[in-house]
């Protein structure tokens, strides 16, 4: 390694500070993994000094990171989300949350930046296995904090509405000290619930999710610490019937649940869904009177049928229909997308806002005529510690084979990189690479 301040350019990494916005405080790495890269690989970390993030400064310094503003001394910079357009050094590698694979109109500058400064790019979401399932990833953490942040949300409307209920007692994530606080309270709301049941006017309560994966397993973790009874979006009707009031529905729904075929003598068929969307029509909107407040954890995009219209809610409103929907927990967040009324993301101080059918309007907070959204769009630094720990202990195993690749090497296809890691390199030497190049028609 030569003398100290004499590093191997490939054994340095960097760790940008997050500045996105003032509740940013995640890590990529936590001390405790750059220590064993340090012991492991000989890799020495620089990391720039940060005073929100949720590990202190001293953490670093003390397992031997290098904590300064530069740095220059790092080939391959890590961070969070978003880096600055003027945050980027020629020719170095840098691995982050990009939001650029669907075009996304604001941060195209930061691409083209990238590739004026022959940058080389590697994309966390493109990280995925052969099935797609994404191998880096904060969606547990999201849907957790969502799920929290959206009954706090149900409790307040019911406050509005003088309903009296033990949901007025839960707090935004934000507010519990950890990831511990908050399933000991739940507990105790959970007895509360099973011991003096839920007020008449809110049975039976029934909480929809649509999808299956992280997002959704997060949030799907903490609605069961309360007394849940899983149904299936078939057994809706019949819990009208005969509700119980001494526990909470659950009902997950899947894509099939969620579109139709659009010729009526067609069998639904997951891969033909995923293949051909325009063959499909909505058929979701028939479960929403029934549910109390529905958690949307899917990924959509504008080829798939939404889930939710503002022309349904609106006709739902005028007619006066009996439409128990108070909350939607819109975890995914995508502004006007598979939940329309979507209008905007939100963050942890003002979370939610009322959207109102009739005037197609929204307004902050959770009072007046409508429907409550919350939609932040950055919820795992809700839970900064925990969900930075777990990334960063998914992210660990890629690490020493992205720190011993040169990316120096002219063609792309000799960059000696596992297929996972190659296969999330958008751009290399700042040109997108082969599986990228559709991204050109959104610069």
């Amino acid at each position: 390694m030569g003398g100290p301040g004499c590093y191997r350019m490939s054994a340095t990494l960097g760790i940008r500070r997050e500045d996105k916005n003032r509740w940013e405080q995640r890590v990529p790495l936590t001390p405790q993994h750059v220590l064993q890269l340090k012991k492991k690989y000989g890799i020495e970390t620089f990391i720039q000094p940060s005073n929100i993030r949720v590990f202190s400064e001293e953490e670093y310094r003390k397992i031997g990171a290098h904590v300064q503003d530069s740095l220059t001394p790092s080939s391959v910079v890590f961070a969070v989300k978003e880096i600055p357009v003027d945050f980027f050094e020629r020719g170095k590698t840098y691995i982050f949350f990009s939001h650029t694979i669907k075009g996304q109109k604001h941060n195209m500058p930061m691409l083209k930046k990238m590739m004026e400064m022959g940058c080389t790019l590697i994309d966390y979401e493109r990280i995925v296995d052969n099935n797609g399932r994404r191998l880096v990833f904060f969606g547990r953490f999201a849907g957790l904090a969502g799920m929290v942040d959206a009954l706090w949300t149900f409790g307040q409307r019911l406050v509005w509405e003088q309903i009296d209920s033990p949901f007025n007692e839960i707090k935004q994530t934000i507010h519990y000290k950890d990831l511990e606080d908050i399933k000991k309270h739940f507990t105790a709301v959970g007895k509360d619930i099973k011991t003096n049941g839920l007020p008449q006017g809110l049975t039976p309560l029934i909480i929809g999710f649509t999808g299956y994966g992280n997002v959704s397993i997060g949030a799907q973790e903490i609605l069961d610490i309360l007394p849940i009874k899983e149904i299936k979006p078939e057994e809706i009707e019949s819990i009208f019937k005969n509700p119980s009031n001494k526990v909470i529905y659950k009902v997950v729904f899947k894509e099939e649940h969620m579109v139709e075929p659009a010729s009526p003598d067609k069998k639904f068929d997951l891969q033909d869904y995923y293949n051909h969307p325009d063959g499909y029509r909505p058929a979701f909107e028939r479960y929403i009177p029934s549910l109390s407040i529905l958690m949307n954890c899917i990924f959509w995009s504008a080829q798939y049928p939404r889930l939710l219209t503002k022309k349904y809610l609106k006709k739902s409103f005028q007619k006066g229909e009996k439409i128990h929907l108070k909350v939607i927990g819109d975890i995914s967040a995508d502004v006007n997308g598979a939940i329309e009324c979507t209008e905007k993301t939100t963050s942890p101080d003002t979370p939610v806002f009322i959207y109102n059918p009739n005037t197609d309007t929204i307004k902050d907070g959770y009072e007046g005529d409508g429907v409550v959204v919350m939609a932040v769009d950055n919820l795992p630094c809700e839970l900064p510690r925990e969900s930075s720990q777990s990334f960063s202990e998914t992210l660990l195993r890629f690490i020493p084979a992205i720190m011993k690749a040169d990316f120096t090497v002219a063609d792309f296809d000799t960059v000696a990189l596992p297929s996972k890691i190659k296969n999330a390199v958008i751009l290399y030497q700042g040109k997108l690479t082969p599986a990228y190049q559709y991204i050109n028609k959104y610069l």
